[in-house]
């Protein structure tokens, strides 16, 4: 068994889970986590696409300390977002940390797999344990709340009950 395949794919799980986690202290957690449990479990990888095994692997960490800690809060302030994310204006990092941390998990997950990360469909499927087609759902609607949010458009949508004007008070 040769652990160092696993080496290469470091600062790929160290990029998604700050990007996940959008804490710099839980995502070096998480990375260890993950990279503990991939040598303890590396008997059971079968050859084919390591990097979606590990990432595979991160999301069953990720998911299970979500369960854990349900009661706690997501400190956007603390968002390391990887390279991709570093070339834009502090304003717009800001708009852009608060807009993820706004994205429920399971589409902030499938939008950094296929964003950041670039991987495929199919990948991200794999990897995350959920059909394509539940991989296209969130994606579309992470991108359109991701939209939204950027544009200041969530909170106002959220307000609206159905079509009716508020009252004027």
């Amino acid at each position: 068994m040769d652990y160092n395949l696993i080496v290469p794919f470091i600062p790929n799980l160290r990029r998604y889970a700050g990007a996940l986690t959008m804490n710099p202290g839980d995502a070096e957690d998480l990375v260890q986590e993950t990279l503990e449990r991939a040598v303890r479990k590396f008997h059971l990888w079968r050859p084919g696409d390591l990097r979606a095994w590990l990432f595979s692997i991160m999301h069953n960490v990720f998911v299970n300390n979500l369960k854990r800690r349900r009661h706690q809060t997501v400190d956007i302030d603390d968002v390391q977002i990887a390279a991709r994310v570093a070339s834009a204006d502090g304003l717009d990092m800001m708009d852009l940390r608060k807009a993820l941390g706004a994205l429920p998990a399971e589409q902030r997950e499938v939008l950094l797999l296929i964003g950041l990360e670039d991987m495929s469909y199919v990948e991200v499927s794999q990897s995350l344990g959920i059909p394509i087609g539940t991989v296209m759902s969130r994606l579309s609607r992470g991108r359109q709340r991701l939209r939204q949010e950027m544009d200041g458009e969530a909170t106002i949508a959220s307000r609206r009950i159905g079509s009716c004007p508020a009252p004027n008070a």
